[in-house]
């Protein structure tokens, strides 16, 4: 799953990209209101966290732009305006969810599992398929309840494909969302990730759809 991360600090803007890595996302950053807009508008992210107090635009005018243009991508709000008209006005201009600063990591991090599960449409913070789990909040996967061993490339492969299981994904879906903007994307590789994955939990877990993408079937 990728994120963009949308913080002027820059103290705090590393902090949450590391920690969103360390949770297994694909994180892109920006500083201001004008890149995030940019971003937002012409990058399929699973989620974002957004600043309000952004320079050259603010971050209520970036998410009206994108919710004004049919942008959907579930929105956390994290500011340091501790105040309730603030709240009203980030969650009437489009915002999921709302926190501010000072704030816990974990707590960040579960709100955004959160929201991209429920934009997802599934209510389990673990996702399972047949005797495979795969626990959002630790990153463990498991299958016939022995823990399996991914690289983060692979388990976020496999994590875009469970959050849409039954759907087929094409490889430029894949890749969209599983690498952050600034890595060199090579499609050849989301086909070598899938042949692991069908090596290290079952050849028959990921169905290649000739010409469309790759799909788990629903059981």
């Amino acid at each position: 799953m990728r994120i963009l991360v949308v913080e002027d600090e820059p103290i705090l803007r590393r902090q949450l990209r590391e920690a969103g890595e360390a949770a297994g996302y694909a994180v892109d950053e920006c500083d201001n209101g004008r890149d995030a807009y940019f971003l937002g508008d012409t990058e399929p992210y699973d989620a974002v966290v957004l600043d309000l107090g952004l320079p050259i635009l603010d971050g209520l005018s970036v998410l009206r732009r994108w919710r004004e243009a049919g942008r959907s991508v579930p929105v956390l709000i994290l500011t340091a305006r501790d105040n309730w008209t603030e709240k009203v006005a980030g969650i009437d201009a489009g915002a999921d969810d709302y926190m501010t600063k000072p704030f816990h990591m974990e707590e960040l991090l579960a709100r955004l599992r959160a929201l991209i599960r429920r934009s997802a449409g599934l209510a389990d913070s673990v996702l399972r398929h047949g005797e495979l789990s795969l626990d959002t909040r630790s990153g463990k996967v498991t299958h016939a309840g022995a823990t399996v061993a991914l690289t983060s490339h692979e388990y976020r492969v496999l994590e875009y494909l469970m959050h849409r299981c039954g759907d087929v994904v094409s490889r430029a879906e894949l890749i969209e969302h599983v690498y952050a903007q600034d890595f060199d994307r090579d499609s050849n590789t989301v086909e070598v990730f899938v042949g692991r994955l069908r090596k290290k939990i079952s050849s028959d877990l990921i169905e290649t759809v000739r010409g469309l993408g790759y799909r788990i079937t629903r059981s």
